[in-house]
């Protein structure tokens, strides 16, 4: 018998069917080069996720517009041009036995740029953006349109619409950012809007293709996105037969202070988020993150029904054989991403390369850029 016969067994979403129930949950590691191309350093990075033994690697966010560049080593999907270096992406995962599905995001308020556009004006850091026009709401959103059937065309299984962090969509649904005062803005209803009006625009792009939601469960900020309207929004994703949610919590704003500080260290502590959720769409399938260390965990949420699907990020970069581990292929006792360590996370708001300290020294020198 499977040690861990929930976590081993097969699932489906939509028509694709996941050997397990592990995902790699994106994490942004900025390997790209500066024009938002692939390159060696990508394509090493997600062939050794693709052969991880996780079922489903989720690449981290790309940009759909040149407006919503998150970083300047961001990967790009907003042109024709970039599908051929995705495609390369999407490939390597492919070929470690993985399926391969891409988030696809605008940064909003966070964009790494001199003219920002968000829903209202909002400071963040020493830039305040601009109000978006109702004409720049309509071109994002058929942005995001193009840029799913892009990455449909591009070999990818799913795409992923980044309703997490606080980026653009999740900023349209908080009463904290969004103070408008037209169709888009005001009541829960108007602010769920513009993320709502995406995914119809989405999926008539891609058609029969699955479409999964990163949804933002509590912006852990006052007067901010909170569970109560997230059961809410995840009741009309629901009603637009959206094929997964992906349950998330905190924005670049709450990750350094009080409660994010205080739970990010618990394993799975994004799980009793999820389980509220799924208890409120049970018919969606639902993934949960949150430093989930060990296969004991990951099964424990599973049995609990807290979450349908298990999410790994900074875990599976701190070790890329904790799947093939847990199931034991390999014996070697898996390598714990460290709680106290914020390495990666550092070294990617400095502008570098990310590695883990947990690595090899060769292993890191190999993503040196000093």
């Amino acid at each position: 018998m499977e040690k861990y016969e929930l976590l081993f067994s097969p699932f489906k979403i939509k028509n694709i069917e996941l050997a397990n129930r592990i995902t790699m949950a994106p994490m942004f590691v900025g390997y790209a080069n500066p024009d938002g191309t692939v390159n060696s350093l990508v394509l090493n990075h997600y062939k050794k996720m693709g052969c991880s033994g996780a079922a489903l690697i989720v690449v981290e966010n790309v940009c759909i517009d040149a407006t919503g560049l998150g970083s300047p080593f961001m990967m790009r999907i907003d042109d024709e041009r970039y599908i051929e270096g995705l495609k390369m992406v999407a490939d390597v995962i492919h070929s470690g036995g993985a399926l391969a599905f891409l988030q696809i995001n605008h940064a909003g308020r966070y964009a790494y740029a001199k003219d920002r556009i968000a829903p209202s004006p909002a400071a963040f850091g020493q830039t305040m953006p601009r109000e978006m026009t109702t004409d720049e709401i309509h071109h994002i959103v058929d942005a995001y349109a193009k840029a799913a059937l892009r990455a449909k065309r591009a070999g990818f299984d799913g795409v992923e619409l980044h309703g997490g962090t606080g980026y653009l969509l999740a900023q349209f649904l908080s009463p904290r950012l969004n103070k408008r005062n037209d169709s888009y803005g005001g009541s829960l209803e108007k602010r769920m809007h513009f993320p709502l009006e995406v995914i119809d625009a989405v999926k008539r792009s891609v058609e029969d293709y699955p479409v999964g939601y990163r949804l933002l469960a509590d912006e852990l900020l006052p007067g901010g996105f909170g569970m109560d309207d997230a059961i809410s929004f995840a009741k009309e994703l629901s009603k637009k037969d959206i094929d997964y949610i992906s349950v998330m919590i905190g924005t670049h704003e709450s990750y350094n202070i009080t409660p994010y500080v205080e739970i990010e260290k618990t394993e799975g502590y994004m799980a009793l988020y999820a389980k509220t959720i799924k208890e409120a769409v049970p018919g969606i399938p639902i993934i949960t993150a949150g430093r989930i260390q060990t296969p004991e965990c990951a099964e424990k949420i599973l049995n609990e029904g807290s979450a349908d699907l298990i999410g790994l990020a900074r875990v599976l970069y701190a070790d890329s054989l904790w799947p093939k581990k847990a199931r034991g292929i390999i014996t070697e006792p898996i390598v714990p991403c460290n709680p106290n360590c914020s390495l990666c996370m550092d070294r990617i708001l400095q502008g570098k390369r990310p590695f883990c300290s947990q690595w090899s020294k060769e292993e890191k020198q190999a993503y040196r850029d000093e």
